[in-house]
C-alpha cells in the first residue's frame, strides 16, 4: 500500500507561482511512477505532469508545457510540482498519483494509487 499526501496549495495572484510537494510512504518510492493531475469542478481529471522513478523521463500536458515542472527526491520520498506564471484557468484541485510503470502516463488508470489533493486557486 502507498500513501501519497499533497500540501503547498493555496491562493495566489495570476503570473504567481507556487510549489505543491507530495510525501510518499508504503512500497519502495523509488520504484515509482509519479505523476500530477489536476481536477476542476464539473470538469474531468486532467494530465499535468509525470516522472519517471529515476526522474530521467517527464512528460507534461500540453496546457502546462514551459511553466510547470515536475521534480523528485526520492532520497526524502518526495515528488514536487513547480508551478510558474499561473493563470486563473490553472485553479483546481491538484492530486498526485502513483504507479508501477512508465506507460501512458498521462492516462489516470495508469495509476494505482492517488492522495486526497491539495486546492490551488489562481486570482485574476
Amino acid at each position: 500500500q502507498v500513501q501519497l499526501v499533497e500540501s503547498g496549495g493555496g491562493l495566489v495572484q495570476a503570473g504567481g507561482s507556487l510549489r505543491l510537494s507530495c510525501a510518499a510512504s508504503g512500497r519502495p518510492f523509488f520504484s515509482s511512477v509519479l505523476g500530477w493531475f489536476r481536477q476542476a469542478p464539473g470538469m474531468e481529471r486532467e494530465f499535468v505532469a509525470a516522472i519517471s522513478w529515476t526522474g530521467g523521463n517527464t512528460n507534461y500536458g500540453d496546457s502546462v508545457k514551459g511553466r510547470l515542472t515536475i521534480s523528485r527526491d526520492n532520497a526524502k520520498k518526495e515528488v514536487y510540482l513547480q508551478m510558474n506564471s499561473l493563470k486563473p484557468e490553472d485553479t483546481a484541485t491538484y492530486y498526485c498519483a502513483g504507479g508501477s510503470r512508465w506507460r501512458e502516463t498521462s492516462r489516470t488508470q495508469e495509476y494505482d494509487y492517488w492522495g486526497q489533493g491539495t486546492q490551488v486557486t489562481v486570482s485574476s
